[in-house]
């Protein structure tokens, strides 16, 4: 497996080892060279950050400590006052970190106590490397602690120490650093959270290794590359053939989700949209959706029932997508429509909102379907589909995205500042980043309504979910330029999706 060209390779901490190892047992790279060239983007990086007064690079004892010290000897040279502290005894170091304490001129490291960090311009973290994992114990605990607490700016070597480099995880107190200088290549804890809120800025360093290196497979960085993907409307067209979207949902005082949803679509480029309501609520939909076609099914109380599924199924017989979920309610009549409709429309379907909630606990018979199955959750639905809490989903989002789609065999798309799109069997895709624009009612049905055309377009659901992601947080980006991350309503990334998408 290889990640497409449209991602941005992100390294597992196995990965990263079998690349250093490649280097110096294939290539003849030695080891020590590697480790130099290292400390010398750690050392810029650090120098940037710094205030005035003395850098303390606080190790630990293996080839993460190594690089602090290498890059405390650079600091040194370049005529900044460096101290070098560690939480440990330094006694038994062996190997490229043992030659560069050796090469460490002036006072040997000291004990990292309360006060040694007190008046820092700057502190390097050079604690814990890629290969760490679980919760930090003592005195590397205890360390972080005082790190975070010191209030200066924190530069990570390679990772932030407490941060599992190969999927973000934070079991126990990690550092908070304000900029991570990453060897070779971004780790995928990095971009992941909770190690992506504890990173900072970013900062790849060249170490050296020759071309032809192994490559990461498993988790790549959606890029703008993702948008090129997207087929225009062709001359000779029509709307039919510019992609036909179903949105199945709404119910009484929830006609806001559908409406965006069918919008986002319209805006992303489909060429023909029809929703599916509640018959009761059908009029306030046309009202609002002037281009979109609207049908009423039958309803108990405003909301869907069983009868109103072999309806979508004859919708969907000409769509290219189907959207089953926005506002649909949680009545019973509208899961069991929820559910009926997940196992008789054969063609591409997302399933998003309260869709997602009717198959709690039953992520299984998702197998089922007849066509590819798309599922969009935030934390919390992912949660109640796994039958468990947000907060696990939420300190082990990978691990959590990848239990769905292989229970689901669907795609998963869990929604975040590190959105994450999971295959059942290919790689992972993380989103470049968040917005706080993005955290206000309605964006997820958006969103929904975003990759429905694409899907209705021919995309595949993995492209479709990716360039999705990467539109609807560029469009984000452009409505809060406009009014401000927190004036910024869905209704504005809707606007703003013409402009992300053609960019």
């Amino acid at each position: 497996m290889s990640l497409p060209h449209w991602l941005d390779p992100l390294w597992e901490a196995d990965e990263m080892r079998a690349v250093d190892n490649w280097a110096i047992e294939e290539q003849g790279v030695p080891s020590l060279d590697l480790m130099e060239r290292a400390a010398e983007g750690l050392a810029r990086a650090v120098a940037e950050v710094a205030h005035d007064g003395p850098i303390r690079v606080v190790v630990g004892k293996g080839n993460n400590g190594g690089d602090g010290l290498a890059a405390a000897r650079i600091l040194l040279r370049d005529g900044h006052s460096v101290d070098v502290l560690s939480p440990m005894p330094l006694d038994d170091l062996r190997g490229d970190a043992l030659a560069n304490l050796d090469r460490l001129p002036g006072d040997p490291p000291r004990p990292l106590d309360a006060e040694a960090l007190e008046g820092s311009a700057a502190v390097v973290d050079a604690l814990l490397g890629t290969g760490f994992e679980g919760a930090p114990r003592e005195p590397v605990a205890g360390a972080i602690a005082a790190i975070n607490a010191c209030g200066a700016p924190v530069v990570a070597c390679d990772v932030p120490s407490g941060v599992n480099a190969s999927t973000g995880e934070v079991e126990g107190e990690a550092v908070r650093a304000v900029a991570t200088a990453s060897f070779h290549g971004e780790k995928v804890g990095l971009r992941i959270a909770p190690g992506a809120f504890h990173s900072g800025d970013i900062r790849t360093v060249a170490i050296g290794i020759p071309r032809g290196a192994p490559g990461p497979a498993a988790v790549g960085l959606i890029t703008e590359r993702v948008l090129d993907l997207v087929p225009s409307r062709a001359r000779a067209g029509s709307k039919f053939t510019s992609g036909v979207v179903v949105i199945a949902g709404g119910a009484r005082g929830l006609t806001g989700a559908p409406a965006m949803a069918a919008l986002a679509a319209m805006r992303a480029g489909a060429g023909y949209v029809q929703v599916a309501v509640p018959t009761s609520i059908e009029p306030a939909l046309e009202l609002r959706l002037l281009e979109a076609m609207t049908r009423g099914l039958p309803e108990s109380e405003g909301a869907h029932t069983l009868e109103g599924i072999d309806t979508v199924r004859a919708m969907a017989e000409r769509a290219g997508c189907v959207v089953l979920g926005p506002g649909l309610g949680r009545s019973e009549g509208a899961g069991h429509f929820a559910r009926g409709c997940a196992h008789v429309v054969e063609g591409p379907l997302l399933i998003d909102a309260d869709g997602l909630n009717a198959h709690a606990g039953g992520l299984e018979s998702l197998r089922g379907r007849p066509g590819p199955t798309l599922l969009t959750p935030h934390a919390g639905e992912l949660a109640r589909l796994l039958d468990t809490d947000s907060t696990t989903v939420e300190a082990h989002r990978l691990a959590s995205a990848r239990e769905a789609a292989e229970r689901s065999g669907a795609t998963v798309l869990l929604k975040g500042d590190d959105t994450l799109v999971v295959s059942p069997s290919g790689p992972v895709a993380v989103s470049p980043g968040g917005t706080p624009a993005l955290a206000t009612a309605g964006t997820g049905d958006v969103l929904s309504g975003t990759i429905g055309a694409l899907l209705a377009k021919g995309l595949a659901p993995f492209e479709a979910a990716c360039a999705g992601v990467l539109a609807h947080l560029r469009a984000g980006h452009a409505a809060a330029e406009r009014h401000g991350a927190d004036h910024t309503i869905a209704g504005d990334v809707i606007d703003a999706l013409a402009e992300a998408m053609r960019a």
